[in-house]
């Protein structure tokens, strides 16, 4: 079998596994897998061809794979729950110092802790939810 035929086979499964898989992580061999396809038709020295593509393959691999991922990452669609997180919400039932309590937030009243006391009628900011309580801090006047 010609190399250049091995290559064009490897390319070929790499650019299914890459459809497969949408991380991008084949993506940078399937290149260095078609520069060595061009090499092997100018030099039938295998282990060049093979160094070129794991060489390139890994340097492309290295350099663009940070600077692609911040472009091309999914839009982060916020759920119910994540639109409440840095919201402001009203204390309607006293929470003590690492116990729940109740606030309000976007009309519906939810558990919330604090790590520290906070009285009715206080406005606290919503800061992570875990499991179905909220936990808050004071908000700063």
């Amino acid at each position: 079998m010609e190399l250049w035929m091995l290559w064009l086979i490897l390319v070929f499964f790499l650019i299914v596994l890459e459809a497969c898989t949408v991380n991008l992580v084949s993506i940078w061999f399937i290149i260095s897998g078609i520069v060595s396809l061009f090499v092997s038709i100018f030099c039938d020295d295998f282990l060049i061809q093979f160094a070129i593509f794991v060489l390139l393959g890994l340097f492309l691999l290295l350099t663009t794979r940070k600077f692609l991922k911040r472009y091309i990452k999914p839009n982060k669609e916020k759920t119910n729950l994540d639109r409440i997180l840095g919201e402001v919400a009203i204390v309607t039932e006293e929470i003590l110092k690492n116990a729940v309590g109740e606030v309000k937030v976007d009309g519906k009243r939810w558990s919330a802790i604090a790590k520290e006391e906070i009285q009715v009628g206080e406005e606290v900011i919503v800061e992570k939810i875990d499991g179905v309580k909220l936990i808050v801090r004071k908000k700063e006047k």
